[in-house]
């Protein structure tokens, strides 16, 4: 394994993970990427998509060790409908003083409501973020999304309830059409890195690559099929994320939908005419046939409020002033990389 810390800090502000694993920060830390080639249920219908998510979730339920996750969204409430009355589920609630912030905890508490499950909401604080970033950093040898201390946080919460399992509805949008932004169009090569890169390089940091091998890997004809990209490169990102988050708090992670696959080709023409996730939907409309649907939100992570007040990064790797004008989200990025290559120096 090399060391190349050049090639890494590229890789994570452009892909949220360090995907070669022959590439490491430091010497004798290699970057903890996930197996994601366990077997998977092929689904062509939304009655074999049913069938898989309850086979899995009364699997890791059976030993009434398991807790669930519970969000706002679908994916997550027909997890709720599949699993047994009184199963514990958690919603988490980012607070930030004085701010009013997206909030999931109201319709999370509608679908355990309607489910009969145990619901509590676990509130979470900047300082909860600061504090269990290291850990999970030295665990997986690298920066970390700033989802990762949220999940990692409400696992504890489970693990010292007694749970054993953390069931999450995880990969739901990038296996079956719900990432509609990355599926809009048809991508030029060129158009689908600049849409999917997280942080260019060449903003940040004084001496970068562009990592595009994994966008090549997907180019035939100077285009990139979205579907395919994402459900190779985004689901480990987004398994990885899940898994090191729990397993660092001592949890497992069960995905019910990320141990499905899509069998056969996505319907652009449906998502592109706003029916995302077209498979899902249907089976959110079998389990709760008066519920309205709920709009789409990703987890909550008010980073434009907990990163206002940064000023940037002082290390000399990084261009001065390289977080003016960015989003929460990449400035999370960039504070992540300098305070994990703080963790290598000692400083």
């Amino acid at each position: 394994m090399a060391t190349d810390r050049k090639y890494c800090m590229s890789s994570y502000l452009m892909f949220r993970y360090v995907f070669n694993r022959n590439k490491a920060f430091s010497h004798g830390k290699p970057c903890n990427l996930v197996d994601i080639s366990f077997p998977r249920t092929p689904v062509k219908t939304a009655k074999e998509l049913l069938s898989a998510l309850t086979t899995s979730v009364e699997d890791a339920c059976r030993d009434g060790t398991a807790a669930l996750a519970l969000s706002g969204g679908i994916d997550s409430a027909i997890l709720a409908r599949l699993c047994p009355k009184g199963t514990k589920a958690y919603t988490f609630r980012c607070i930030v003083p004085g701010v009013e912030v997206t909030d999931e905890s109201v319709q999370a508490r509608h679908w355990a409501e309607l489910c009969d499950l145990d619901h509590e909401v676990i509130d979470i604080a900047w300082k909860d973020i600061e504090q269990t970033s290291n850990v999970l950093m030295i665990r997986k040898g690298a920066p970390i999304h700033s989802i990762e201390a949220q999940i990692y946080f409400a696992s504890k919460k489970a693990k010292a309830d007694g749970a054993e399992k953390f069931i999450f509805g995880e990969n739901a949008d990038i296996i079956y059409g719900g990432m509609n932004g990355l599926l809009a169009k048809d991508w030029l090569f060129s158009e689908f890195v600049d849409r999917y890169t997280y942080v260019m390089p060449y903003r940040v940091l004084r001496d970068p690559e562009m990592i595009l091998e994994p966008f090549r890997e997907f180019e035939k004809d100077g285009r990139i099929d979205g579907h395919n990209f994402i459900n190779k490169y985004f689901r480990q990102e987004a398994l990885g994320t899940y898994t090191n988050a729990c397993e660092t708090a001592g949890i497992e992670f069960v995905g019910p939908y990320s141990r499905t696959c899509l069998d056969g080709s996505i319907d652009y023409d449906r998502i592109r005419g706003g029916d995302t996730k077209y498979m899902v939907r249907e089976v959110f409309r079998k389990l709760y046939p008066n519920e309205q649907m709920p709009a789409k939100i990703p987890m909550p992570r008010p980073m434009n409020e907990w990163m206002k007040d940064w000023t940037g990064p002082t290390r000399p790797e990084f261009w001065p002033h390289c977080t003016d004008g960015m989003t929460g989200d990449q400035k999370w990025m960039v504070w992540a990389l300098e305070r994990y290559l703080n963790m290598l120096d000692g400083r």
